[in-house]
């Protein structure tokens, strides 16, 4: 008997639901751990309040006096609720948050000491950044890189520890994180769009990026996950055939929720309410054992950062409830994997969302202004968008059970399409003022009635439109939502800038009434725009000789996909709205390579322990049984003895062809993997392990999935499918 995978399984079978007794109302449990609004309001003077939010709705800086009043208080209310540390809690281009903790302590003499933390401690720390990727910004030897206080995202109290939110930079000012691009771009999409909304509002001083995620995950017994060597060290299955019974059935989607998946989203939502984000719902996904967890949308750089904390809170509470919780794409073949759903939607400080329909003809020419923007936005930077959720685990997801392709493309439902083509027939020049009449009372104005009928939800858009927002379907459930947000916002900015000039350039040069200019614009842009719209499945080789011919990328893997990142267009696109400049664009280009390639080698080197120290030695025991059977058969009945034993003979002789493949596998991605390694050029590296390296995994696999259908299951040594998948 296979002894870790059978004890694996009995210690799943004994765990419980872990009791979790709510004694408070969600409402009074919210951001009850978070240095917000109400709570500055209690802790801070007058004048640190004000630059606090000044600093936040303004962009004002702070100046170091009042920083020494504002830390002075945040301490005291961290201490108040039990903190005993502080850290400037970071978002490096690992993926994972990186945090560095310090006492709120010092020595002053005589045996004494006080709590203390100062100004300078708030506003800025030096942590040592040698060992954090950084694409060449900086030398290995040196160090130094700065964590800088972020007040738009407030400060919150996780265990005994505030955390501050912070961005990272270079000692010479580049970017080291995900944060600073990311603030550069929703400011660059606040200024862009707050000038096309005065067309149509004089009194919209700022707008803001809202983003809604949608964390798709699966929860695995922790002891039958650590049984799993792949599981541990890759994140995911690398072999395992298929249980008998999978996803088929759809009786897990919706159904009702396990009673210990139960009992952790209950304490996951506790932890939430505490640390103010604010989710709200939760459910059963399609595969089984997996799970999604949705909050209320906020502001982009809070929702990141709300993204970013879940998930370290997530893998905390699931070791208390005995799961280990996995988010990589595609942890298992075969069933659905994991996305992130992005939704994206632009706000008012009047309280408009501009992705929402309005009751007057007018409010929904705003809307379609934006609408069509974004669409032709998307269809402009397609391959710079498919670029932004490029990674190893998010390639296995792509295209397979139910998940969008990679090529990107815009769903909006057969109704707003309906409204676009009769834009598309609007008169080029001035309207009349019967067919503007028409225009408002009969297209524009009847856009709320259209979307009763809904925009239909397409599960292989990539990016679709839904009735408030635009869903943003192809980010992974490992990634960070900042990237994609990044150049989402980034792209939407420059074309909000660009429609502006055109519609000002026919205002004053053609003296153009401004909805006539509006619509003239619009009209051309849902011209341009044809090609990225689609309402179709995105699986099969129909697509993809459709896109094709519409002249859409179709970069399956990441090292073609990255390569837009680096484009003349995206590095242009980059620096003219003081988003990324060329040194900050080109690190993270050559990081997130990087990183491919290591996740391959990584991986290669776990498939090949497990397939040569775990399968092969596992064969080869059930084989000496059989041989040992056929031995005794022979022993017994001489001659007729081949007759008795056909099966088993056959058996050895099946076991024998598929080791030998193993082992010849194995070899050959070894031998592959050094060659790769030799390469020098980060894409040329990333691509010999994409093509030569990755593509021996699944012969390997197939062969080791081929022997657990051979091998006695009471000697097997890797647990199953279905105890991994159906364990509740």
């Amino acid at each position: 008997m296979s002894t870790l995978r059978f004890h694996a399984v009995k210690q799943s079978l004994q765990h419980k639901p872990v009791f979790i007794e709510e004694k408070q109302r969600r409402s009074e449990l919210f951001a009850s751990h978070v240095f917000n609004e109400a709570t500055m309001r209690q802790y801070l003077t007058k004048d640190a309040f004000n630059s606090v939010i000044d600093a936040i709705q303004l962009g004002k800086k702070i100046d170091r006096v009042v920083a020494d009043h504002i830390s002075t208080g945040m301490k005291e209310w961290a201490i108040s609720k039990g903190a005993t540390h502080y850290t400037h809690w970071f978002q490096p281009l690992t993926g994972a948050t990186a945090e560095k903790h310090d006492a709120f302590f010092e020595t002053v003499g005589g045996g004494m000491s006080i709590e203390k933390f100062e100004g300078s401690q708030l506003v800025q720390q030096e942590p040592d950044a040698s060992s954090f990727p950084n694409g060449g910004i900086r030398n290995t030897f040196e160090a130094r890189g700065y964590t800088a206080w972020d007040p738009t995202s407030p400060a919150f109290i996780y265990g005994t520890t505030l955390c501050i939110p912070t961005v990272f930079v270079s000692y010479t000012g580049e970017a080291l994180d995900y944060k600073t691009p990311l603030l550069r771009a929703l400011q660059a999409v606040d200024s862009a769009a707050v000038a096309v909304c005065k067309y149509f509002d004089k009194n919209v001083k700022k707008v803001n990026a809202s983003l809604g995620w949608e964390q798709e995950y699966f929860l695995i017994d922790r002891s039958l996950a650590m049984s799993r060597p792949d599981i541990v060290l890759t994140g995911r299955t690398l072999l395992g055939h298929a249980a008998a019974k999978g996803q088929q059935l759809d009786d897990h989607y919706f159904g009702t929720i396990p009673n210990r998946a139960m009992s952790f989203m209950r304490d996951l939502e506790t932890e939430c309410m505490l640390l103010g984000i604010p989710v709200k719902t939760r459910h059963n996904e399609v595969a089984p054992n997996q799970f999604e967890l949705a909050p209320i949308f906020e502001e982009a750089n809070l929702a990141v950062d709300h993204n970013s904390l879940l998930m370290d809170v997530m893998e905390k509470i699931a070791g208390r409830h005995h799961f280990k919780v996995l988010f990589h794409e595609k942890p298992f073949a075969g069933v659905n994997g994991s996305g992130k759903h992005n939704n994206w939607s632009l706000g008012t400080d009047t309280g408009v969302n501009l992705l929402s329909p309005g009751k007057t003809p007018m409010s929904n020419l705003q809307f379609l202004t934006f609408f069509i923007n974004t669409i032709k936005a998307v269809g402009d930077n397609e391959e710079l968008l498919r670029a932004s959720i490029a990674s190893a685990s998010n390639d296995h997801r792509l295209g397979a059970n139910e998940a969008p392709p990679a090529i990107i493309s815009v769903f909006i439902g057969e109704q707003l399409t309906k409204t676009l083509k009769e834009l598309e027939n609007v008169t080029d020049g001035k309207l009349s003022p019967e067919e503007k009449t028409d225009l408002k009372l009969n297209v524009v104005g009847k856009i709320p009635d259209v979307l009763l009928d809904n925009t239909d939800r397409n599960r292989t858009s990539p990016f679709a439109f839904t009735g408030n927002k635009f869903e943003f379907r192809a980010v992974g459930s490992t990634a960070n939502c900042a990237s994609p947000m990044t150049v989402l916002n980034t792209i939407v900015a420059k074309q909000l800038i660009e429609f502006k000039a055109e519609v000002d350039k026919l205002i004053d040069k053609k003296k153009m009434k401004k909805d006539d200019a509006i619509f003239n614009i619009l009209r051309e842009y849902i011209k341009k725009s044809k090609n990225i719209l689609f309402e179709g499945n995105g699986y099969g080789e129909a697509w993809e000789k459709e896109a094709k011919k519409r002249g859409l990328s179709n970069n399956k893997t990441t090292p073609e996909a990255l390569k837009a990142k680096v484009s003349k267009k995206a590095l242009t696109l980059f620096e003219e709205l003081g988003v990324m400049n060329k040194v900050e664009a080109e690190a993270r280009y050559e990081i997130e390579m990087e990183e491919y390639a290591m996740r391959i080698q990584i991986e290669g080197r776990v498939l090949g322990d497990i397939a040569r120290n775990h399968i092969m030695p596992t064969a080869v025991k059930y084989q000496n049984m059989l041989i040992k059977n056929v031995q005794g058969l022979k022993a017994i009945y001489d001659k007729d003895f081949k007759k008795l034993a056909k099966e088993q003979l056959s058996l050895i002789e099946s076991i024998s062809n598929h080791m030998e493949a193993i082992n010849s596998g194995v070899t050959k991605m070894i031998d592959a993997r050094k060659k790769a390694n030799n390469i020098e050029d980060v894409y040329k590296k990333a691509v010999a392990y994409c093509e030569d390296v990755k593509p021996l995994f699944n012969e390997i696999r197939y062969h080791c999935d081929k022997l657990e259908l051979l091998v006695d299951d009471e000697i097997w040594p890797l647990t199953k499918y279905r105890e991994l998948l159906f364990t509740k």
